[in-house]
């Protein structure tokens, strides 16, 4: 009996943190917003979510150090966070969508730094993690999530 008790302690830690992660499918429809500065675009081309050029694209963020999109302008406050070791999770994700200025000013002990992003989201940014998760590439030689969304059409996307 004891040892039932324990596995399911165990068993309820261990699945703590998979269940604090997001909806990928509702993160679809939330990306939504963000479709007006972001797109993002396969390394090899396809369109997986058409969007604007604005901010960079959010292909492969997740795990991705902050401000390396090469070709994209970053501010100095995110390329500043990025050279401090800045890498796009869950969690600094959600922190940033929040309020990114004084993200960037938090994290780089920095009073007089921002972030270009204006734009705050407070609800739905763990959902829209998980997206850009199961959209982005499979991480180191495993092949992408079964259920991941698939790639938009690219004629019909633009």
């Amino acid at each position: 009996m004891r040892t039932h008790i324990l596995s399911a302690i165990a068993l309820m830690i261990l699945a703590g943190p998979a269940l604090a992660q997001g909806d990928a499918a509702k993160g679809e429809k939330e990306f939504g917003k963000c479709k007006a500065c972001h797109a993002i675009v396969a390394d090899d081309g396809t369109v997986i979510m058409k969007g604007t050029k604005t901010g960079p694209n959010l292909y492969g963020v997740m795990g991705r150090q902050a401000g390396t999109v090469e070709g994209f302008k970053y501010g100095p406050g995110l390329r500043e966070a990025g050279e401090m070791g800045l890498v796009w999770t869950t969690e600094t994700l959600v922190k940033y969508v929040e309020d990114p200025s004084k993200f960037i000013k938090e994290f780089t002990n920095d009073d007089k730094a921002k972030s270009a992003m204006a734009f705050k989201l407070k609800k739905g940014v763990e959902d829209i993690a998980a997206y850009l998760e199961s959209v982005g590439p499979a991480p180191d030689g495993a092949s992408a999530p079964a259920d991941a969304p698939a790639a938009a059409d690219e004629t019909a996307a633009e």
